[in-house]
């Protein structure tokens, strides 16, 4: 044992003793049965969604009991502190809710990071080396691996303990000698265990545990040579609680076999002990097997994956709060959240975390939100994750809303596609011009393979008949279907293939995957609703009219493989009627000079505008003729974007006479009406 005067030269003159602390932080005077909990993060890496789910155990415990909820931060190993640790717990905190009580401005028990508690610490290390319960080590790295080898080859347990304690029990005067040479020392516990000796404690969640007495005389104060002094996770814990009061400590399992040097320390310090819960780690399915999710290997074991992919945060709580009680997951989602976590009803099994369950978890949660809180919770989240989408939720509101509230609001079964806010843009993202990719090209995969000649005339002919204020929305549809011969059911088409080009399923995917880039989606006159005549229009008429002039290889069609039947022969006067147009309004190079448009050359493919070519489609097909007009007469307020009325002169005819034998093309050149 040293002596008083020799360990108190290790230590500033002007540090106080144990008393001081004690008046400084006195007990907080709570109702009997409150309990004083803490969450105690260490800054070495992204926090763990573990972390969530013990710091919501630990402040649900204390308020359901009357008591206070803390957070520690325990950054005593400043060589693993990583950067930006500590914003990143900021930001966990803020968004599950999860920030304690009382912080560094309003506490009475802070500071609450362990690094700015160095004196504190010093206080109670100098007392223990005054008592004999510690003493300098000054062995080096060196000797500590040579150490650990003799231990390997002699079989003996690692640490530091009986014989391998080398300067547990050296004289005061070799001590004396090392400090003058100025050898760097560490300070350990001496602990009191023995061989063979057992200690039995209480889990407040597995119940009695018994298990071998603590031998190793841990370091509890690091070397000399750092700066700051700081203690190990042991001795500073240890300090901490019960300055703070802590009346129950929640921690991870991996630490029950550190309870009887925790309990050595505790009766060393002449602290009661405290009581402590240790809860199994969150598991994940792996195979055929459960292993704990990882940090390394599993991208949502991080609290940032939640956020950043914008998971609701009471979803979440929801369903961590089912994986600690399992009765609390059979409640409704407000009734779950309100009950309190018993310790008694937690296994010692770890929980299975479940993507997939908990997505079905978060699209319940947002079904049963407004239109205006999702809006807001999206556009909060996007500001920071998807500041595009965020720009253009400012900019139309009213669309976002009438998007959200279709087969949502005033239904008894709203639509669940909606589960995290990362989703919003894949889901209603169409809605939005500004992220919407116009559908062009009549051959697109998403129109099922359905002829291109019959998917221009669908859209022309809804086009030209559009009602977007009809009773019978959908009778548009069957009315064109009807029309260009398609089954009026899927049923009549599978009765009779060869009869049809298809039936009126694929006629209305046409318009959907028009209106929406899908061949899924809510119902269609509601999207129209949403999206307004002029967006309906736009979209609709972005497809080209795509005419083969001869030279051009023929690609073969669909319809030429159906038998005979009203379905065929419409569609194939369709493909008539089309392989006849000029070329209307091409957007050629204009000849400045000659004022006049170069004509394409043979066998080019000619790209015909929407609206032009509705009017020549309407002018050749008489029974569509005149509702086209009428359609389209006057409309141009409802299309937001310029649209060519006017055909361009008829293509010349070559000097080789090669379309004298086109109908209209070899003739004289016409002109449509303005």
């Amino acid at each position: 044992m040293l002596s008083r005067d020799l360990v108190d030269s290790l230590f500033p003159p002007d540090l106080p003793g144990p008393q001081h602390w004690e008046r400084r932080y006195p007990p907080r005077g709570l109702p009997e049965g409150a309990e004083v909990t803490r969450f105690s993060p260490s800054p070495t890496g992204f926090l763990h969604i573990g972390g969530v789910y013990t710091a919501m155990i630990d402040k649900d415990i204390a308020h359901h009991s009357g008591g206070r909820y803390l957070v520690r931060v325990e950054d005593t190993d400043q060589a693993r502190v990583t950067a930006g640790a500590a914003e990143q717990f900021a930001e966990a905190f803020g968004y599950f809710g999860i920030g304690p009580d009382k912080d560094h401005a309003t506490g009475g028990y802070g500071p609450y990071t362990q690094s700015a508690r160095e004196q504190v610490y010093l206080s109670y290390v100098r007392e223990l080396l005054r008592q004999g319960k510690a003493y300098l080590d000054f062995e080096t790295q060196q000797e500590a691996g040579e150490r650990t080898a003799r231990q390997r080859a002699a079989g003996a347990l690692p640490g530091y303990y009986g014989q391998w304690a080398v300067w547990r029990d050296a004289p005061q005067q070799r001590v004396a000698e090392q400090l003058a040479a100025g050898r760097p020392y560490a300070v350990r516990f001496r602990s009191p265990g023995l061989a063979g000796r057992r200690v039995s404690f209480t889990d407040a969640i597995r119940g009695e545990l018994t298990m071998e007495d603590n031998r190793n005389d841990a370091v509890i104060l690091k070397r000399s040579d750092t700066r700051p002094r700081l203690p190990t996770y042991h001795f500073a814990h240890a300090v901490d609680d019960h300055l703070m009061r802590v009346t129950l400590v929640i921690r991870g399992e991996e630490w029950i076999s550190s309870v009887p040097l925790h309990l050595q320390l505790f009766a060393a310090l002449g602290f009661p002990p405290i009581r402590y819960a240790h809860i199994a780690p969150l598991m994940k399915q792996a195979g055929g097997s459960r292993r704990k999710l990882s940090k390394r290997h599993d991208p949502e074991a991080s609290v940032s994956f939640y956020i950043a992919h914008g998971y609701p945060a009471p979803a979440v709580e929801y369903y961590l709060r089912g994986l600690a009680n399992g009765r609390l997951a059979e409640m409704p989602l407000p009734q779950a959240l309100a009950e309190p976590i018993r310790l008694s009803e937690m296994g010692t099994a770890g929980p299975l975390a479940d993507l997939v369950k908990l997505d079905d978890i978060c699209a319940d949660y947002v079904a049963t939100l407004s239109g205006r809180t999702i809006l807001a919770d999206v556009t909060a989240w996007a500001r920071r994750y998807d500041p595009d989408l965020a720009r253009v939720l400012d900019a139309e509101p009213d669309l976002a809303l009438r998007a959200l509230a279709i087969e949502r609001e005033g239904v008894a079964n709203p639509r669940k596609d909606l589960r995290k806010w990362a989703d919003f843009r894949n889901v209603y993202g169409y809605f939005f011009p500004e992220f919407f990719q116009l559908v062009t090209d009549p051959a697109d995969p998403r129109f099922g393979g359905l002829d291109p000649d019959l998917v221009r005339a669908v859209a022309a002919e809804f086009a030209g008949n559009y009602q977007p204020t009809a009773e019978d929305w959908f009778g548009q549809i069957r009315r064109l279907a009807a029309e260009l011969g398609f089954a009026p059911s899927g049923k009549a088409y599978k009765q009779d293939p060869a009869a049809y080009p298809g039936s009126i399923v694929e006629a209305s995917a046409v318009i959907r995957v028009l209106l929406t880039g899908a061949r899924d989606s809510p119902g269609l006159p509601a999207v129209a609703a949403a999206l307004g005549p002029g967006e309906v229009l736009r979209r609709v008429g972005a497809l080209r009219l795509r005419v083969s002039l001869p030279g051009e290889d023929h690609r073969p069609h669909a319809v030429d493989g159906l038998g005979p039947g009203p379905g065929q022969q419409r569609l194939r006067g369709l493909r008539a009627v089309l392989a006849g147009l000029r070329n209307p309004c091409r957007d050629e190079p204009r000849d400045q000079r000659r004022g006049e448009r170069r004509p394409a050359p043979p066998g080019h493919p000619i790209e015909v505008p929407p609206r032009a070519g509705v009017r020549r489609l309407g002018a050749l097909v008489p029974p569509l003729r005149e509702r086209v007009d009428q359609s389209l007469a006057g409309r141009e307020d409802v299309h937001p974007r310029p649209v060519v009325a006017e055909p361009c002169p008829a293509l010349p005819v070559g000097a080789e006479g090669a379309h004298a034998d086109r109908p209209g093309i070899g003739g004289r050149p016409e002109r449509a009406p303005r």
